[in-house]
């Protein structure tokens, strides 16, 4: 592979968020990264309110358990609005991006036997080969993650050209 090649993705703003936002990703709550946070938190929260409820037959000795409660409470919570704030970063940051790729005019991946560059609107991001430690591919997308971190929907190029990205990516950087 000694020439130059070009794929020029379509930037269709529902195809990216189709994959950004699968499986929840962007549920501030619900998302793979709050959800246990979010369990957690409202069975302390249910525990706590049982307790409390049930305060007047605890004996004296027995009224810290509710302060400990309160505690384990607050903390979840601290977990959970955490958590709940890198999710609504990264969905801010998504929806950035996403509008960036809206507005291109030009959206292409360029890849030869040494350099990878994606450009658009004229922004080039060019990498060696060497640059990239991993990538997968299924029927939905490809990612890419280096130097630089990629995906590329399916829905956005050719079968011909999706396959051939995949073909090249694995010639690439698995012989590395």
């Amino acid at each position: 592979m000694s020439e130059e090649k070009v794929i020029t993705l379509r930037t269709e703003r529902k195809n990216f968020e189709d994959i950004y936002f699968s499986g929840n990703q962007g549920s501030l709550l619900f998302s793979p990264t709050t959800k246990s946070k979010t369990i957690t938190t409202i069975a302390s929260a249910v525990i706590l309110v049982i307790v409390f409820f049930f305060k007047d037959s605890l004996s004296e000795n027995s009224k810290g358990i509710l302060y400990f409660l309160s505690f384990i409470f607050l903390l979840c919570a601290v977990f959970l609005s955490v958590s709940v704030n890198k999710v609504s970063r990264w969905k801010k940051q998504v929806s950035h991006y996403l509008s960036v790729l809206e507005r291109c005019k030009v959206f292409e991946i360029r890849f030869d036997q040494n350099f990878f560059t994606v450009n658009i609107d004229g922004e080039k991001e060019t990498s060696e080969w060497k640059d990239f430690e991993y990538f997968d591919s299924n029927n939905e997308f490809i990612s890419l993650e280096g130097k630089y971190n990629y995906m590329f929907p399916q829905k956005s190029m050719s079968e011909k050209e999706y396959n051939l990205l995949k073909k090249t990516l694995k010639e690439n950087i698995n012989k590395q």
